[in-house]
């Protein structure tokens, strides 16, 4: 009888024609959105350290903050999609919801308690209009 073993993770890689092209394609895009939500915050003249929301001066509610409350990280997330693309990894795959899980309890979670208490029924407002990625 002969010792199971597990398939190799390289069972689960993949590639495609353009695969370089299609990673290449879904930085740029990640990037656009995370440079439209810097450009935005800087236009309103806010902080854009997310480490210190309570520096916020204003709720910005314009542009690409009209469809997420959090395009810089949609735009990470994007990023790191890219690179998973160009390894070609079905594994590293599980990056991308572990960046957003955990990117939401350590950060969104706690910038947005801040928020809400810095800008009260604005933000309110703003919480129910927005989601908070896509």
């Amino acid at each position: 009888m002969g010792v199971a073993t597990l398939p190799s993770l390289a069972a689960f890689n993949f590639s495609f024609t353009g695969q370089s092209l299609a990673s290449a394609f879904v930085a740029a895009v990640g990037a656009a959105i995370a440079s439209a939500g810097v450009m935005e915050f800087r236009r309103s003249k806010t902080t854009v350290n997310p480490l210190k929301p309570d520096a916020a001066s204003t709720v910005v509610a314009l542009g690409v903050f009209r469809y997420s409350r959090n395009p810089m990280y949609v735009g990470m997330a994007m990023l790191l999609l890219a690179v998973v693309i160009l390894m070609g990894s079905v594994a590293a795959l599980a990056c991308v919801p572990a960046f957003c899980g955990y990117i939401t309890r350590f950060q969104i979670k706690p910038e947005e308690r801040m928020l809400q208490q810095v800008f009260g029924a604005q933000y309110a407002a703003y919480l129910a209009q927005v989601r908070r990625w896509l």
